[in-house]
């Protein structure tokens, strides 16, 4: 039988770890997991608070999803305001400071796991982070910026793990700034907002092409959304969709097989062999479930050979 279609939906998401954490664990493991424990009883408390559900632990990572962006960023700040509280009493060597990494995307959800690049760019977002700082994407500081008054630095253009295309970053610096203002609304005639109607028309009909070729395997789909949205709203998708049919030297690659990888990833995720989880790895170094993967090598005291 035909296997039933991935549920998709658009999500917030967190990603956070411990700075420095395989070093505490050699200076005191035990002071250290208990330090650890007491940390997550506070995230854990406030993700759910928020709204949020966690889908992905291992050791002292932490994945969480959220409908909504601002409580993903609001629930991000007051982790690290709490954990900064709880982190006092301790000597410095010995604090637990998380970083923090937040996404919005499009993920696939199966039995309740999330996948897809919007949760590897969020676990990337987290590794550039500060210790006790909080990293988020364009999008996420393009859904903020007009309502609350935080600070953004820009850090750029990023290359990141396992993901085609540099990522937009920025350093989230809370209640440093205030809200920008929207872009000016000039005093227009009803003449003259004819076109704005035509504006957001355009903007669905955008919306509607890229639902109809988003999981195509046809390299040409995402030409001709390039050809007519050259600087449209999923342009950066589109290019990295469309690097994903060509090798490095521009040898275009057989279509993927989403089924194959799919499976390949259900025989091995609940694996306590970690090289059958490289082996993952090393047949999809840009797969749907890299994350995961990491996570369980992580999990079993490994670490990734592509990390290396």
């Amino acid at each position: 039988m035909e296997a039933p279609p991935l549920e998709r939906k658009l999500v917030a998401i967190l990603a956070a770890d411990v700075e420095g954490y395989s070093r505490l664990m050699e200076i005191d493991e035990e002071g250290t997991l208990n330090t650890l424990s007491a940390h997550r009883t506070i995230t854990d408390e406030l993700i759910a608070q928020h709204g949020g559900r966690i889908f992905g632990t291992a050791g002292d990572s932490v994945l969480a999803e959220f409908a909504s962006v601002f409580s993903a960023v609001q629930c991000a700040i007051d982790i690290q305001d709490e954990l900064a509280v709880a982190n006092r009493p301790l000597d410095e060597a010995r604090r637990l400071r998380f970083r923090i990494g937040i996404n919005v995307g499009d993920v696939m959800l199966k039995d309740g796991d999330i996948f897809g690049d919007g949760v590897n760019i969020a676990a990337r977002l987290e590794g550039l982070a500060e210790p006790g700082g909080i990293c988020i994407s364009r999008g996420v500081r393009d859904h903020i910026r007009h309502k609350l008054p935080h600070k953004f630095e820009d850090l750029g253009e990023q290359a990141v793990k396992n993901i085609a295309q540099p990522v937009r970053c920025y350093r989230l610096l809370p209640g440093a700034g205030r809200p920008e203002p929207p872009p000016p609304v000039e005093t227009m005639s009803l003449q003259s907002e004819l076109p704005k109607a035509s504006k957001v028309d355009d903007q669905t009909v955008e919306l509607v092409f890229w639902e109809s070729i988003k999981d195509s395997q046809k390299p040409s789909d995402y030409e001709a959304y390039l050809l007519e949205y050259p600087n449209g709203s999923f342009a950066t998708l589109a290019h990295a969709r469309l690097a994903e049919f060509t090798d490095s030297d521009g040898t275009p690659r057989p279509p993927p097989n989403p089924e194959i990888e799919r499976s390949f990833w259900e025989s091995v995720r609940d694996s306590d062999n970690p090289e059958f989880l490289q082996a993952y790895l090393d047949k999809y170094p840009a797969g749907e479930f890299c994350a995961l993967a990491e996570i369980r090598l992580k999990e079993l005291g490994e670490s990734p050979a592509s990390v290396k």
